[in-house]
């Protein structure tokens, strides 16, 4: 009897229920804040850490493609963030080309940035200057739509793995999620090498959106994934509803986890549908902000990176949001950060 209870034992803690159960429990969302005065007004849309309190942070509509050098201070015991202020912007000589992610790749000590105007994926210099790499991009993704393409772009050392995916649902994948349809966004989270080879590929299914069929612009899908030290990733779920006459605007965000390690790579020549092994995920946060006569919080978060960790052993995860410059002087460039264990 006892040989069977420790064969059952060993079943238990090898079985993809007890290793999802790993993911982090505790999860603190801080409130969010603007600088005003030591950042300027921009349209942020992906940083990465560099350590210590450096950030370099991507702007979708720079006058120039480069990147922002930030500095960003976090309480060491909550995590919150206390304040930013920006050291200067690294430019690269080149028109900006929809700059939606970055991604810090310490080996090289280079940056390497998502481009959704021509979903492409190049490397930058520590000065802003083309390296002339870039990551070899699968065929698939070529058919990504200039709206939704490249935006969420995520490096991690310890796994030397690079992640990305395109916004929304690729043509041949199926219909992408709007305010009317409540579909659910299929997309691929792709992995590369520190070769910048592609490597495998998972399908990743988002949650429906909300039924809002009169909305005047709207945007649903994934801006941003941060790629753990264990090799799951947090991916975030974004979604943007701006109504006729703005106030009752709202954008809700989730922030989930998966482990790619836990389910079956798709192939690249296969459509993405009901029956494709998609990825497990685990809600880990979730919240909503609001544009209203009363409460101007409204907040599109693009940006999301790992941060420091603080004394406990819990991780500080930053995140920006874009503001479309301040759009007409009532949208600010909030961040705020979310501290997982």
């Amino acid at each position: 009897m006892k040989e069977k209870t420790s064969l059952l034992l060993f079943i238990l803690l090898l079985s993809p229920r007890f290793l999802f159960s790993q993911e982090p429990q505790r999860v603190r969302i801080h409130p969010q804040h603007h600088f005003q005065h030591t950042v300027p007004k921009g349209n942020y849309s992906g940083l990465t850490w560099l350590g210590g309190d450096r950030y370099a942070v991507v702007s979708d509509k720079a006058p120039q493609s480069g990147f922002f050098i930030f500095h960003i201070q976090t309480d060491t015991v909550s995590g919150e963030i206390t304040g930013i202020r920006t050291e200067r912007f690294c430019p690269s000589g080149e028109p900006n080309r929809d700059e939606e992610g970055i991604a810090f790749f310490p080996k090289d000590s280079t940056l390497l940035i998502s481009r959704e105007a021509d979903n492409s994926i190049l490397e930058y210099g520590m000065d802003g200057r083309l390296t002339g790499r870039r990551l070899a991009i699968p065929r698939i993704f070529h058919s990504a739509s200039p709206r939704y393409g490249f935006e969420a772009l995520t490096y991690n050392a310890v796994t030397h793995r690079f992640w990305t995916t395109t916004e929304s649902t690729l043509a041949g994948d199926g219909e992408q999620a709007d305010a009317g349809n409540r579909v659910c966004n299929r997309i691929r989270l792709q992995s590369f090498d520190d070769n910048f080879q592609p490597g495998s590929q998972y399908a990743y299914q988002m949650d429906a959106p909300e039924h809002h069929p009169s909305a005047s612009n709207y945007a649903m899908g994934v801006p941003a994934m941060a790629a753990m030290d264990d090799g799951r990733l947090l991916v975030l779920e974004r979604e943007f509803l701006v109504t006729p006459g703005k106030l009752g605007s709202f954008v809700i965000n989730r922030l989930f986890c998966v482990n790619p390690a836990l389910s079956a790579p798709v192939s690249p020549d296969r459509r993405l549908d009901a029956d494709s092994p998609y990825l497990r995920k685990k809600l880990l946060a979730a919240w909503k902000t609001t544009l209203t006569l009363f409460r101007q919080s409204l907040a599109n978060y693009e940006g999301m990176c790992l941060g420091p960790h603080l004394a406990d052993g819990s991780r500080v995860v930053v995140l920006c949001a874009d503001s479309q410059n301040q759009y007409g002087g009532i949208l600010r460039d909030w961040f705020r950060t979310v501290v997982i264990r």
